[in-house]
C-alpha cells in the first residue's frame, strides 16, 4: 500500500512508477507493423520492387523471400522519423548460403530540399556469417554520433525463424536476438528525418540479403524485453 507523506502526498514505489511509465510509453506511442505477406505494399505504403522478391508460404504464414543477388523492396517512408526513443524489431529467417556480410533492412533520412540521402542519418539491421552461423549487426547514426553493435562471439544457427530487436532509450543503443542481449553502447542520437527504407539490401544496392522476412514493427519508445514481439506459432 502507498504510504502518505507528511504533506499529504503519497509515496509511489519505484517499481510501480516504472510500470506506469512503461504503460504510458506504450499508450502514447504509435506502433507501425509491416507484414510481409505481399510485395505491392508494406504497412499500407506502396513499394518499388527491384529483382523478383517472392511471396512464399511458411509455417508462420506468408513471408517474402529475397534471393541475395538483386531482390529489394523500397518504401518512400522512414517509419521512425522524428522518434526521440524507439524500438525496431523484425522477424526473419536467413539462409545459410548467403554472402558473409548482408544488409537486410535500411532506414534512411533524406534531405527535403534536394531529395538526396543524408549519409550520417541512417539505421540498419545487418548480419555476418561466421563459421557456418550468423551474428547480428545493428547500426545507427544521426547528429554526428554513431554506434555499431556487432558481437560475433554470439553465433546463431540457420534453419529457424528469429526475432531481432534494436532499442534506443535516449542514452544507449541495445540489440537482441530473441530476448538475449547481444550488445549495447552509449549513444546520443538526434531524431531521424523523414526519408525512405529498403528491405533486402543497403539502400545504395550493396550487400544483398538472402532469406525470408515475415514481419517488422516500429515503436516510438524504448520497449522492455517482455514487451517485444513474440514469434507466432509454427516456428
Amino acid at each position: 500500500m502507498n504510504r502518505p507523506t507528511p504533506g499529504g502526498l503519497r509515496f509511489v514505489p519505484a517499481a510501480c512508477l516504472a510500470l506506469a511509465l512503461a504503460a504510458a510509453c506504450a499508450l502514447a506511442s504509435a506502433q507501425e507493423i509491416w507484414q510481409f505477406d505481399q510485395t505491392a505494399s508494406l504497412g499500407g505504403h506502396a513499394t518499388k520492387m527491384l529483382g523478383t522478391p517472392k511471396v512464399i508460404e511458411t509455417p508462420l504464414g506468408k513471408a517474402v523471400a529475397f534471393n541475395g543477388v538483386n531482390d529489394v523492396l523500397f518504401v518512400d517512408i522512414h517509419p521512425l522519423a522524428g522518434a526521440v526513443t524507439w524500438t525496431w524489431e523484425m522477424i526473419f529467417k536467413p539462409d545459410r548460403d548467403g554472402k558473409p556480410a548482408q544488409r537486410i533492412f535500411h532506414l534512411q533520412s533524406v534531405d527535403a530540399a534536394t531529395g538526396a540521402d543524408i549519409a550520417n542519418k541512417r539505421m540498419l539491421f545487418e548480419i555476418r556469417i561466421v563459421n557456418g552461423q550468423w551474428c547480428l549487426d545493428s547500426f545507427a547514426t544521426a547528429g554526428g554520433q554513431s554506434r555499431a553493435l556487432l558481437n560475433c562471439e554470439k553465433l546463431n544457427p540457420f534453419g529457424k525463424w528469429y526475432r531481432v530487436t534494436a532499442v534506443y532509450d535516449g542514452k544507449m543503443l541495445h540489440n537482441y536476438v530473441g530476448d538475449e542481449l547481444q550488445g549495447e553502447g552509449d549513444l546520443q542520437l538526434r531524431p531521424e528525418l523523414p526519408g525512405r527504407a529498403s528491405v533486402g539490401t543497403r539502400i545504395d544496392l550493396r550487400d544483398y540479403y538472402k532469406g525470408a522476412m515475415y514481419q517488422a514493427r516500429f515503436t516510438r519508445c524504448a520497449l522492455d524485453v517482455k514487451d517485444f514481439l513474440k514469434l507466432p506459432p509454427g516456428q
